[in-house]
């Protein structure tokens, strides 16, 4: 684990990448910021965790850090000991974490609940979802009090790592970090603006197959009794009206993703 600050004084506001070592866009974006090495109006912290897996270029060494929360320094596995140090690491301060997916190429926001953090942060990040997932949130690092996950995009592409140093920089004004972005920055950060909110409900289950295809779009409502995927030509009916959430073919091994419902908007 890597840790850089730029300001004085003990920072309450972090930036996190790496919690996967096959997501680059985070420290990427992480590497961007610092070196602009901008003027702060008060201390922000940045950490770069899982750098043994990120060697690897794998998701993790041991288990996945991100279902090792809140970790142990005692633990026989790497990323359990890693989890309790990223935990005291980060006590106390309002966090950003950035991930990427197989799934969906623009960026959207998750928060275990629409908390006061998330209704101050996310409309003013470049994201036009928020996704609520307290019923699955169990060992994961967004369990950590006032934190805000990122999926910047496709997992190593360029785009996700763009997204993600422009993340840090809307999460930066949101958190009285930095500075508004500027009119052309704006382009980028997208500024204040409504957000849709989902909430998880159930996993989509998928069975065994030699071959997967995705009928529905993410975020698009799948009405009762529509085709959503396929599994070697079968074809899969939802069972009840569902927003689909991480829904890829390859993402997840034994599921296609998640149901959710649309609970709402922030201004």
């Amino acid at each position: 684990m890597q840790v850089y600050q730029l300001g004085s004084g003990t920072p309450k506001v972090a930036v996190v990448g790496g919690i996967h070592g096959d997501e680059p866009c985070g420290p990427r974006g992480i590497d961007r910021v610092l070196a602009d090495d901008p003027d702060v109006d008060r201390p922000v912290k940045f950490v770069v965790a899982n750098e043994a897996a990120a060697e690897q270029d794998t998701r993790y060494v041991d288990e996945d850090l991100n279902r090792a929360y809140p970790g142990d320094p005692d633990a026989d596995t790497h990323e359990r000991r890693l989890a309790a140090a990223l935990r005291r690491e980060l006590e106390g301060c309002t966090t950003l974490s950035l991930h990427s997916t197989q799934s969906y190429a623009e960026p959207f926001a998750i928060t275990e609940t629409v908390d006061e953090i998330a209704q101050s942060v996310v409309p003013r990040l470049p994201v036009e979802y928020l996704v609520e997932s307290a019923a699955f949130s169990q060992g994961r690092f967004i369990e950590q009090a006032h934190t805000v996950e990122a999926e910047c995009g496709l997992q190593k592409s360029e785009e996700a790592a763009e997204n993600a140093y422009w993340l840090i920089r809307a999460f930066l004004a949101a958190t009285n970090v930095m500075p508004e972005p500027t009119t052309e920055d704006r382009i980028h950060s997208r500024g204040t603006h409504e957000v849709s909110v989902f909430r998880l409900r159930e996993e989509i289950g998928k069975p065994p197959a030699e071959s997967y295809e995705i009928l529905a779009h993410n975020f698009q409502r799948v009405g009762a009794g529509e085709p959503f995927a396929v599994a070697d030509g079968e074809e899969f009916l939802a069972d009840e009206e569902f927003y689909p959430v991480l829904m890829s073919a390859h993402g997840y091994s034994e599921v296609f993703g998640y149901a959710a419902d649309h609970i709402g908007t922030l201004p």
